[in-house]
């Protein structure tokens, strides 16, 4: 009855990423992921826990068109970091103080500026700013308000576009994000 069925081939993955892929991303990208894991969390051991756990998720992942992959695992990067810093719900505003105390002396100065944030404004800078996602999606992902989203983006900015204190000038914005 179904004599024209074509088996698929073991080679074919019908324009789906595939495990090696995602392994070659987090590969290839090791270094950009984990700043991103690092400025979303704040901390080094959460940030190496994030890392890992978004690979894990990444490879199990089995309906991601060839050429999303890059973004795929950033998305899945910033779902683990959401999960570890708002517990419980997703647009939770618990404030969990980590990373003050975790900031190392040696890191750049915007890289200490964006740790050292309020989890929702940390948050919403790294996603809108650096990853330029949109204010809806944000909002989504975060679980809160669209209103909540712009107003922590701009209080972000105003906060880290002050003066720098090691130069006693204004900072610009244009050079803060070229940084990243």
């Amino acid at each position: 009855m179904y004599r024209f069925r074509v088996q698929p081939d073991a080679q074919f993955h019908g324009g789906y990423a595939t495990c090696a892929t995602f392994r070659k991303i987090f590969l290839d990208d090791l270094h950009p992921l984990y700043l991103l894991a690092f400025l979303l969390i704040g901390n080094h051991v959460d940030a190496e826990e994030c890392f890992v756990a978004s690979f894990e998720d990444a490879t199990r992942a089995s309906s991601v068109f060839e050429g999303w992959e890059r973004s795929w695992s950033k998305r899945c990067l910033i779902i683990n970091a959401i999960r570890r810093v708002f517990p419980g719900r997703a647009g939770s505003l618990v404030r969990r103080d980590w990373c003050q105390a975790n900031v190392e002396s040696e890191m750049p100065w915007i890289v200490k500026a964006v740790s050292g944030l309020a989890p929702l404004h940390r948050f919403v800078f790294v996603m809108s700013i650096l990853e330029h996602y949109s204010d809806s999606e944000c909002a989504l992902l975060l679980g809160c308000a669209l209103r909540d989203v712009v107003e922590a983006r701009i209080q972000t900015l105003w906060q880290i576009s002050g003066f720098d204190s090691a130069t006693q000038s204004p900072r610009r914005l244009d050079k803060i994000v070229g940084t990243f």
